[in-house]
């Protein structure tokens, strides 16, 4: 039997083994989904404000990256991502940030899903690094916690196997969170929903069970602090839910974000005490948290058919929201939802906001980099990446985000990896 003491030992030299183990981090490394805060932004400075025609300088590229739409994640002097090899090999790569070569690879499992219609099967996640461990989830549910300098395996779970886990059609596709001790991921079914895992050995810390069993979505969930407490906050198929972050108790559900084509893809933001949400075919809006007598509940502020609702996600910047729709890049009022302007730019794309200025990955491949304003589009170049992969069908698109860290713009499409100085 493990003592409460011994316990604290194991917990203690986890923590010192962090700190002498971790890599060399960076204030603009981007070690997770969607930046540093999990929102699409980042603290960048110095970057180029216009891009020359031909657009800016190619670092390097490299197309041993293996297939899927994985986002990289990037701390020090590596870049984190997955990549499958046929559906029998899902992996998660180091490469190095100065020329994309491979430092190490770890594989994960099979590919999930791998009959989903429409068929894109391949890797999705977007590894977490703190420290010295990275944590990854795999398409087919192996989710593994490994050494960022070796990739050697410190724990792993199957969310299928060992918690009943039941993901959506188009398999596990979240990214996992970390909140301090905690792994937050989202098996689906109807005895772990939403699951904390312990950080250091992956033991179960809570389980949120939805009374109705519903599957896995394909957003990620983010950390919000508000209406006196910690909240996880997660985009389930069924709407948008709070769930006490150091329970899984449910707080409350917001039942308006809900893709009218069963795919809630883009990821809840946090912005200015508002949370916004939304769903292809249905529309976006945002919940402010507020505190009562019964506990954290919400109020509904604004919900709009013609907001972005794009797998490529929304941006805040100032007092506004950027995001894309089907045809078009929008700018809007984050505290009301009005409309300030559109653009068909280059049409549905994913965002991040770095340096002041907004970069886009269009789902054509075109990647643009906009000013962003409330006056209007203010476009400041625009190239298309040298030798980008044939796609497998008229329906698949260039889905994986940008990422700006330490002055590289980083653009992944299938096995090909790009890495251009923006700096």
């Amino acid at each position: 039997m493990t003592t409460h003491s011994s316990t604290a030992s194991l917990r203690m030299a986890f923590t010192l083994g962090l700190a002498v183990m971790s890599p060399r981090l960076n204030a603009t490394d981007s070690p997770q989904w969607r930046g540093p805060s999990r929102n699409g932004s980042a603290a960048e400075t110095g970057l180029l404000p216009q891009w020359p025609q031909e657009g800016p300088k190619l670092a390097w590229k490299v197309a041993h990256c293996g297939s899927g739409y994985s986002t990289p994640a990037v701390a020090g002097d590596r870049i984190y991502l997955l990549g499958n090899e046929g559906l029998d090999n899902e992996s998660v790569l180091a490469l190095s940030v100065t020329d994309g070569s491979k430092v190490w690879s770890t594989r994960l499992g099979k590919v999930g899903k791998p009959d989903q219609k429409p068929s894109f099967p391949g890797s999705r996640s977007t590894p977490t690094v703190v420290g010295s461990a990275l944590y990854a989830l795999g398409s087919d549910g192996d989710l593994a916690c490994l050494e960022t300098a070796t990739g050697a395996v410190r724990w792993r779970k199957n969310l299928s196997t060992e918690f009943a886990g039941k993901p959506g059609p188009w398999a596990y596709s979240e990214s996992p969170l970390v909140d301090g001790n905690a792994v937050i991921v989202t098996p689906g079914g109807a005895e772990a929903t939403v699951l904390a895992l312990d950080a250091t050995n992956g033991k179960v810390l809570w389980k949120f069970a939805s009374p109705d069993g519903e599957e896995a979505g394909y957003a990620s969930a983010i950390v919000v602090e508000a209406a006196g407490g910690k909240q996880i906050v997660q985009l389930l198929p069924k709407g948008l839910v709070g769930l006490d972050a150091g329970t899984g108790r449910l707080l409350w559900r917001w039942g308006k974000s809900v893709s009218k084509y069963g795919a809630n893809i883009p990821s809840p933001l946090l912005a200015d005490g508002l949370i916004y949400a939304a769903a292809a075919g249905t529309g976006g809006g945002a919940v402010r948290l507020t505190s009562g007598n019964a506990g954290a509940t919400f109020d509904e502020v604004y919900f709009e058919s013609k907001l972005p609702t794009a797998i490529g996600g929304t941006v805040k910047v100032g007092e506004y929201l950027y995001g894309t729709t089907a045809q078009a890049l929008l700018c809007f009022e984050a505290a009301t939802g009005k409309l300030k302007w559109e653009d068909r730019s280059i049409g549905a794309s994913s965002l991040y906001h770095a340096g002041g200025l907004l970069f886009l990955h269009g789902e054509n491949g075109t990647v643009a980099l906009v000013e962003p304003s409330p006056e209007g589009y203010r476009e400041k170049g625009r190239f298309t990446p040298p030798d980008a992969p044939a796609k497998a069908s008229p329906m698949e698109k260039s889905w994986a985000y940008p990422v700006v860290a330490n002055g590289h713009l980083y653009l992944r499409d299938q096995g090909t990896l790009w890495s251009y100085a923006v700096r």
